[in-house]
């Protein structure tokens, strides 16, 4: 009696915690129209109609039993915005935050909804709906940043992003707490229930903070296979006591299973590891045992010394029998398939026993936007407006942009710009956008604002400032002109007044890149006679100086056209045409190459000695003959000749000299330089012995077959050539052409990319740029074809496309190969979506390589020919993803004897810092938990 006497006095005491946990729970029926109590747990359930204003609610026709919150579903469109649901938290108190999804309706094969989940900036998951009638949970725990997050759905591949239900639970002070939780959350990976009666899982009124223990007789695939002979399950009716750090269910510890014949083994699969992660293991005696009986055992698998070695007497380290020992493993590293197994020690005479566990993976918080930025475009959100732009929720700038705001790739990220050009905004232009210091643009132009423009003195960055036609007044601010980089200011149809300052003017006269409109201010004039004066005699002092400059570049330009047409009168016949210089140029206003000293000039008549006449032919460019040369001093070099003389062909030479000159990478092909001669026009550039990594993989007479090691350095090599264009050029570089055969090998089959005749210039700070689609069949990104918008993501699809022409050795178009897909891209997706990879693996490679270094690469080529841009990965993000693949082909993503991981991959969230497992307490040589 005097056991259940203390049972029911604790659990009385435990009833006011209880209701208030109750309390301030969070359930959401996403697509609900009502508010509800759930009958089988008494939970209260809100609609969230009132509460998100975006998306649609769907009836779902396969509804999972009689549960209310699953009878509807919310989908939100398929465009490039994230829709989110803000939370409201108490700061620094821990959480689960869980959402739940469930599709109810079949839909022919692959066109399943995968999306990505969001919690504030960091990524949560991709949600992939593979089965109709499954409910797919996703659950965090957190300590909350502030007094609210936000939980965002973007991104979908294919389908409609949608949910099911969104809860969040408070927990006790002590559950869950880690020493990294100022720098990463715990995702949940599983929560299992050993020796549970039925698959039912157990969850609130059970377990008062309503975690979900799933069933170990759970039917999922891959869920809790490989189980030893021996194994039985066993439960009582009697009291645990689970007063320990975590407060498991007493109903859960009250099953367990044990191994009769000396061990408990399991395999399962974790979603998103390898990684490192948190695991609790629980055990609670539940048989009564003999006087001589005894329960010692140790973790066999896996295998981690400081774990491994110690010795688990349950019975022992829980003060007795019917009490929980909860052990704690801080910070281990696990991989994708995860075997363990506890066996008993030789002087046990009981098999082991668990009654559950959780893991949960360490998921890295990413930096939100600089919480500055944040309040000003807050304030600007909430001004008087009437539009959808102010309806916008979660991180600006992560994991997608607000549609009016542009953000840096820096972390945290900053605001570069902001554009609410005729969006209806009303007042006074908020004061604090002195604060978004990374600003570089301001459109706020076609709108009603009134009063004075405030002090944005701060904004140190600013390139572009857009206020005309609205209602402002009084003058115009004399900071404006002392901003750096300031190039246009419009303040056109205002009720401005006063006088231009002076150092608005004098930024004009001194010929800097600056335009002024400021028409249609009646009370807004220019400086004053005097000052006209000074300005006007500065004028004559500048214009003089610019006719000698004009006249010293004619007298130049004439010389060397004389040097020219000498040199070409003692040309051969090889070089006879009738075709004229062209008028493009490198520089704006015309000349020819030679008067931009843009790159090393090199006579023709040397180069014709150094190819003996030309006399050796290479290959093909993209607008003429290659032919291999030798200077004097032994450097061999590649020769492309400009066969097309059109105004187009022109155009393309230009284009190369220009951007090769400005640019210098060890993954692009080195341009040496050039010659621009009255009838002719070459590219000399560094000779790459090895030629093309279209010939290593599709030419059947060459026999240099790479191994696959050697393609992922190659690919490695190009992506970084490719990344260095997109990233490290001011404005960034769009190859527009990436292909095998402008892939090119040097002597040390270091991979280098090549021919810039199609690459354009991004304008710094667009999205993207208008042109007619130029490339090659088989690599043309379908979204630039389809509406001329060329991006960054237009050379990431191309690169997705060698990356399978990489692991298959197949070429990119071919009726032959592929019958009706007729692309390597539609064959490729339909495979690896139906989880078989091996039927792409080029057959030179099969049995040479690990196949979870092919799913690597796979996994991310499939993303970088997704349909949609915005869906496909940066190529910074692609070259971690090869750098893993490497590190598993070679063998160094492995655990070392310490425990530790050699080497972390792109999927590892965790710091190199704290990569080392913790030391627990060894006494008496049994196991105690470390977070104790």
């Amino acid at each position: 009696m005097g056991l259940v006497s203390q049972f029911f006095v604790t659990f009385l005491c435990l009833i006011p915690s209880i209701l208030g946990q109750v309390t301030e729970f969070t359930s959401i029926d996403c697509g609900g129209t009502s508010n509800y109590t759930d009958k089988t747990t008494g939970l209260p359930w809100i609609s969230d109609a009132e509460i998100q204003g975006q998306g649609k609610s769907v009836q779902v026709e396969n509804t999972y039993g009689n549960s209310v919150q699953y009878q509807t579903r919310r989908d939100f469109p398929t465009d490039g915005k994230k829709y989110c649901y803000k939370l409201t938290s108490e700061e620094r108190r821990r959480y689960i935050v869980r959402s739940t999804f469930l599709y109810g309706t079949s839909v022919t094969e692959g066109t399943y909804p995968k999306f990505q989940l969001y919690l504030d900036a960091t990524k949560w998951s991709t949600v992939t709906i593979m089965e109709a009638s499954r409910i797919y949970v996703k659950e965090m725990i957190i300590r909350a940043p502030s007094r609210s997050i936000d939980v965002c759905l973007c991104c979908a591949s294919t389908g409609s992003p949608f949910i099911s239900t969104l809860e969040m639970r408070p927990l006790n002070l002590s559950m869950y707490a880690t020493d990294y939780e100022d720098e990463f959350y715990l995702k949940v990976a599983e929560r299992v229930n050993f020796g549970a009666p039925t698959q039912q899982a157990i969850r609130y009124p059970d377990d008062p903070y309503d975690r979900i223990w799933e069933s170990d007789l759970d039917r999922r695939p891959n869920f809790l296979v490989g189980v030893a002979s021996g194994t039985e399950r066993i439960n009582t009716t009697k009291n645990i006591d689970v007063n320990t750090r975590e407060y498991p269910p007493v109903k859960v510890m009250q099953t367990a299973v044990v191994g009769t014949k000396g061990s408990l083994t399991y395999r399962l699969n974790l979603e998103d590891f390898p990684a490192n992660a948190r695991a609790y293991a629980y055990f609670a005696e539940i048989e009564d045992l003999g006087v001589n009986d005894t329960r010692k055992f140790k973790m066999e698998q896996p295998y981690m010394p400081d774990y491994s070695n110690a010795v688990v007497n349950v019975a022992e380290n829980a003060n007795g029998s019917y009490t929980l020992y909860e052990p704690s493993y801080m910070n281990i590293t696990l991989d994708f398939v995860l075997s363990f197994s506890f066996v008993k020690t030789r002087d046990s005479t009981r098999g082991p026993i668990l009654n559950a566990m959780e893991i949960s993976k360490y998921v890295e918080i990413a930096a939100k936007t600089d919480a500055k930025d944040v309040s000003s475009l807050n304030a600007l959100r909430y001004m008087p407006a009437q539009s959808e732009w102010t309806e916008e929720d979660g991180d600006p700038c992560i994991p997608t942009n607000w549609e009016w705001v542009t953000c840096s790739s820096t972390a945290p990220p900053r605001i570069t710009k902001i554009l609410l050009s005729g969006k209806n905004v009303k007042g006074e232009i908020p004061q604090e956008l002195k604060n978004v210091e990374g600003l570089t643009e301001l459109w706020l132009d076609g709108n009603s604002l009134n009063g004075t423009i405030p002090d944005m003195s701060d904004l140190v960055n600013l390139k572009i400032l857009h206020l005309e036609n609205n209602r402002l007044t009084g003058p115009l601010p004399s900071y404006l002109g002392n901003l750096p980089y300031l190039q246009e200011l419009y303040i056109q149809n205002n009720s401005l007044s006063g006088e231009i300052p002076p150092s608005l003017l004098k930024r004009k006269l001194d010929f800097q890149p600056f335009h002024l409109g400021y028409d249609g201010n009646p009370h807004l004039r220019r400086v004053t006679k005097s000052r006209n004066k000074l300005v006007l005699g500065t004028s004559t002092g500048v214009l003089a100086i610019l006719f000698l400059l004009i006249l010293f570049i004619l007298l130049r330009r004439r010389s060397k056209a004389k040097t020219s047409s000498e040199r070409n009168e003692k040309a051969n016949s090889w070089r006879a045409s009738t075709r004229p210089l062209s008028a493009y140029s490198i520089a704006r206003g015309g000349g020819s190459l030679m008067d931009e000293s843009v790159a090393y000039y090199i006579p023709l008549s040397d180069l014709e000695e150094a190819t003996n006449g030309f006399s050796k032919q290479i290959g093909k460019g993209s607008f003429g003959p290659v032919y291999y040369g030798k200077m004097k001093d032994g450097k061999e070099i590649a020769v492309k000749t400009m066969a097309d003389s059109s105004s187009h062909g022109t155009k393309q030479f230009v284009t190369e000299v220009a951007l090769l000159s400005r640019i210098h990478h060890r993954n692009l092909v080195p341009l040496i330089g050039y010659c621009e001669e009255v009838h002719q026009r070459m590219l000399v550039y560094e000779y790459m012995h090895n030629g093309t990594l279209r010939d290593h993989i599709h030419d059947s007479d060459n026999q240099n077959h790479l191994d696959w090691l050697a393609r992922l350095w190659i690919a490695e090599d190009a992506a970084k050539g490719l990344e260095y264009l997109h990233t490290g050029c001011n404005p960034s570089i769009i190859h527009r052409d990436v292909k095998t055969s402008n892939i090119l090998l040097d002597i040390n089959m270091r991979a280098k990319v090549s021919d810039f005749g199609l690459s354009r210039q991004a304008e710094e700070d667009l999205t993207h740029v208008s042109s007619v689609a130029r490339g090659t069949v088989g690599y043309l990104d379908p979204e630039y074809y389809a509406n001329q918008q060329l991006t960054e993501k237009s050379d990431v699809y191309s690169f997705g496309v060698v990356l399978l022409e990489l692991i298959s050795g197949r070429k990119p178009v071919s009726t032959e190969e592929y019958g009706s897909d007729w692309s390597i891209v539609h064959w490729a997706r339909s495979l690896i979506r139906k989880g078989d990879v091996i039927s792409i693996i080029d057959p030179t490679l099969m049995g040479t390589v690990k196949v979870e270094s092919i799913w690597r690469i796979a996994e991310v080529a499939i993303q970088c020919v997704e349909q949609h841009s915005f869906s496909r990965p940066r190529m910074q993000e692609i070259i971690l993803a090869i750098q893993d693949a490497i590190k598993i082909e070679k063998g160094t993503d492995k655990i070392d004897s310490s425990g530790s991981s050699k080497a972390q991959s792109s999927r590892k969230t965790l710091l190199t810092s704290f990569l080392d497992i913790q030391s627990p307490d060894l006494s008496n040589g049994s196991l105690v938990p470390s977070a104790r």
